[in-house]
């Protein structure tokens, strides 16, 4: 696959589970949101910056991530659910050092 191609399609995974991530933010109450706008804030320095996270910080998110969806509901935990799966289809598509 081309590279400019593969680097599209991981620069709108991240981009997908930043809006995610964003529309949990927006439903989430406050013991969780800040979690989640820390997590989001994190992606989208992946989707604008020229530093594309590796296996240890994608793990690093998920874990948070995870925590975050145990605790929410509604709306907020079927967002998260969302950026979770899609960070782990994107994680799947990186090279592991």
């Amino acid at each position: 696959m081309d590279r400019l191609v593969l680097f599209s399609r991981m620069t709108e995974q991240l981009q997908q589970a930043r809006d995610d991530l964003e529309e949990a933010a927006k439903a989430a109450d406050d013991d969780v949101r800040d979690d989640i706008r820390e997590t989001t804030d994190a992606f989208a320095d992946y989707v604008m910056g020229d530093t594309e996270p590796d296996h240890a910080l994608l793990d690093e998110r998920l874990n948070t991530l995870r925590q975050v969806s145990k605790q929410a509901d509604g709306n907020t935990e079927a967002k998260v659910d969302s950026a979770i799966e899609t960070i782990e289809d994107y994680r799947e598509t990186i090279d592991q050092a």
